[in-house]
């Protein structure tokens, strides 16, 4: 096991990280910006470095003053939470060369992965079911653009392989639409992602969104843990995550969690992964894997008592996964609630002080949060300050919880989201389960401010 691990990352994610280091016995490094200084986990740290001032490019982004802080102080591994440079293979590359242990999968993997196409390819040969489409990049001839469209049958939507947080897609109804919907997807593809090629899909009407996740080491073992419910969301960002995914018969999810762990080994895949899918009529459809600790990892800890941030460490010091698939039993429901600094029906952000922080507690009611009273929201960053987990024997249970959770939790000073959570935890639909992706938006249409 490693003596020392850098944290490369903030908010909840980076207290989440350091409470697995703790209970590991390892030392945790975290490395914060100028807007970070008076966090909770740089006041619990042992030992901490500023690396920069507070836009994310100087310093969260800024790869030589991340891996300059580790050689400082001897760490031997660098944890990349999730975001920023979490799936980055170029750093974990240099996290490499440097000569420390980068807590995730292998460049190479990232890379496969992280390129939507390549990973659909590899997807497709691992015998992953995959949403029909263009089989790799679209060409540059508009005849054959066409052709695929047809083919595929409208409405598509057109994706920058590149590209990911719901930006670089647009959906395409008609014929006559279509090559210039392909030509200003290509141009943004390439302003925001540096690569401006672009795939063409099928565009499901009415999908859930559905995923399973995966740990493997580096001894060729992988196991799945269960699916996740991600289907409450808004402009492709989740709100509400649960574990199991209401309605889905089990049969199912196990064969798809086998294709993928077989996808895992197959591409030799190392640490937490996430294979995201669109589920509708019965049907599983990859969308994209993300190769890292995702924000609703809690609810599949609840339901599977598999620590996955501690596993994480693990594997990459090279132990064996402790656990086999037999040994991993799905108990209860679990749902998670984000909540965000921001007005709760308009979405602006809301930044500031807290003047007043109270979370809630009881029976089966988990709250991963790096806010306190008196703390400064900084204006800097995404506008995610905590979540709220509750666990149920079952899924009426969960949300009985939860109700209650969100009842309890005060924040003052600043506006968040949870007035929103209260509404969705008591709406007819969302609580008879199996709501679609277009759900929430059409909801906040009807019930405007």
């Amino acid at each position: 096991m490693f003596k020392k691990i850098l944290v490369a990352n903030r908010g909840e994610i980076a207290l989440r990280i350091q409470r697995a280091c703790q209970e590991l016995g390892v030392k945790a490094v975290m490395v914060y910006s100028e807007a970070d200084r008076d966090a909770k986990y740089v006041k619990l740290a042992e030992e901490a470095v500023c690396i920069g001032p507070a836009p994310s490019a100087l310093s969260y982004l800024n790869m030589p003053a991340i891996i300059a802080a580790a050689e400082v102080t001897d760490a031997e591994a660098i944890h990349p939470g999730y975001g920023f440079l979490s799936e980055n293979a170029d750093f974990a590359e240099r996290v490499e060369k440097s000569g420390f242990q980068f807590i995730g999968p292998t460049p190479e993997s990232i890379r496969i992965m992280g390129d939507k196409v390549s990973a659909k390819q590899a997807m497709i040969k691992a015998g992953v079911p995959c949403v029909p489409g263009s089989e790799g990049e679209l060409p540059d001839d508009p005849t054959q653009i066409r052709r695929i469209a047809k083919s595929v049958g409208y409405p598509v939507i057109i994706k920058a392989a590149g590209g990911g947080g719901g930006r670089g897609m647009r959906v395409v109804h008609t014929e006559a639409a279509l090559i210039n919907a392909v030509a200003m997807t290509k141009a943004e593809a390439g302003a925001a992602f540096g690569n401006p090629a672009v795939y063409m899909e099928k565009f499901l009407q009415n999908p859930r969104h559905i995923e399973i996740q995966i740990l493997a080491d580096k001894h060729k073992n992988a196991v799945y843990l269960g699916e996740r419910d991600c289907s409450m969301q808004r402009r492709h960002q989740k709100i509400i995550e649960e574990a199991p995914a209401p309605g889905i018969p089990r049969k199912l999810i196990e064969r798809v969690g086998e294709r993928c762990v077989a996808a895992c080994k197959k591409i030799g895949y190392r640490g937490a992964g996430t294979f995201e899918f669109l589920y509708e009529d019965g049907e599983f459809y990859f969308i994209e894997m993300n190769t890292r600790v995702q924000v609703e990892h809690p609810v599949t800890e609840m339901i599977t008592g598999v620590d996955i941030v501690k596993t994480q460490i693990m594997v990459a010091a090279g132990e064996r996964l402790p656990f086999t698939q037999k040994q991993i039993q799905i108990r209860g429901h679990a749902i998670e609630c984000r909540v965000n600094a921001e007005d709760p029906y308009k979405f602006v952000p809301s930044p500031g002080r807290v003047t007043m922080w109270h979370a809630p507690g009881g029976p089966g009611v988990r709250v991963d949060s790096h806010i306190y009273t008196n703390y400064f929201v900084p204006p800097n960053y995404d506008s995610m300050i905590g979540k709220i987990i509750v666990h149920g024997d079952t899924r009426e249970q969960a949300l009985a919880r939860m109700r209650t959770a969100l009842g309890e939790t005060v924040v003052e000073g600043i506006n968040t989201n949870i007035p929103l959570h209260r509404e969705l935890m008591v709406d007819a639909k969302f609580m008879s389960g199996g709501t679609n992706i277009h759900y929430l938006e059409e909801w906040l249409v009807h019930h405007k401010r």
